[in-house]
């Protein structure tokens, strides 16, 4: 799920190195932080942040298929 979030924010940002997806474990829930530039920050939500709930959706997608349960932060 880390890489598939990476993919994802690489290709919406204007600096892709800027972007850090950490991974951590809260009891059965695996929590994904992502950090981008400042700058990017924008485009990462979306108007109305509908590209972080179109973000979330997919993980969603790809974690129920493999019976997981995984959670999208954003963060500055």
């Amino acid at each position: 799920m880390k890489e598939l979030v990476e993919v994802i924010a690489r290709a919406l940002v204007d600096n892709p190195d800027g972007v850090v997806v950490t991974e951590r474990q809260e009891g059965k829930t695996t929590v994904l932080e992502v950090r981008v530039a400042d700058g990017d920050m924008g485009k990462v939500i979306g108007k109305q942040g509908r590209i972080a709930k179109a973000i979330r959706s997919v993980v969603k997608a790809a974690a129920t298929k493999d019976n997981k349960r995984v959670v999208v932060d954003i963060v500055q």
